[in-house]
């Protein structure tokens, strides 16, 4: 493993030095290796490791390629990691998420234009009042995730964007066991866009802690029950 180690060590200060860039090719395995001074078998593993984190891409016949390594396409690996958490550091997830959403739904504010809020707009007035919760969550997601680009920051859209898969169930078992849940919601979302749109940071800040802090709530008070 020590060997493999060394061999993912060193593909990755190519790729970090810009000698491999991304989409470029890399050289046939048994060159690669000869010019590393590891074997071959080693250089199979590293690249095995670094296809499952989406570092590179095998396409058998053809070669391997660096990915384009956009944060969205790294940071996969976390929606997997999350589903794996049971009830307790699924809260530990919801507190992470809350102070990383709350900061990207200020820098919203910061940078949204009168574009962005009718986008926001249309997005909450899409929704009936007597839309189902499956269709309640994909209108929350759509809505979080539009306000995570807005914040301007790759990283911190798609690392909000990988927790969203095991959140999306807490809203949907929320919806399905409190009632009006439509109503609250867009009220909710109301209050975040309303702050967005005039540009005020700590109170779009604020209004993001407090809706996701009711999710919170509710999972510690499901747990406990």
């Amino acid at each position: 493993m020590a060997v493999t180690d060394e061999a993912i060590s060193k593909i990755k200060d190519m790729i970090v030095s810009g000698e491999l860039a991304p989409g470029s090719r890399l050289p046939p395995e048994k060159d690669l290796a000869e010019r590393l001074g590891l074997s071959r078998s080693s250089m199979r593993e590293a690249v095995k490791a670094l296809e499952v984190i989406r570092v590179l891409d095998v396409r058998r016949g053809d070669g391997t390629y660096v990915t384009s390594l956009e944060p969205k396409l790294l940071l996969e690996a976390i929606s997997f990691v999350v589903d794996l958490h049971d009830d307790d550091s699924l809260l530990e997830i919801f507190a992470v998420r809350r102070l990383l959403e709350s900061h990207a739904t200020g820098l919203a504010a910061q940078r949204a234009g009168d574009d962005a809020v009718a986008e926001l707009d249309a997005e909450i007035g899409a929704v009936a009042p007597d839309t189902d919760i499956e269709a309640l969550v994909e209108h929350d997601v759509r809505f979080h995730g539009a306000i995570a680009r807005l914040a301007g920051n790759d990283y911190l859209a798609s690392l909000l964007e990988s927790l969203t898969s095991q959140t999306v169930r807490a809203r949907v078992w929320r919806g399905l066991t409190q009632a009006g849940a439509v109503e609250r919601t867009l009220d909710e979302h109301r209050a975040i866009l309303d702050a967005i749109a005039d540009g005020d940071v700590e109170l779009a800040t604020a209004t993001a802690q407090v809706h996701i802090a009711g999710i919170e709530r509710w999972l510690r008070q499901a747990r406990d029950a």
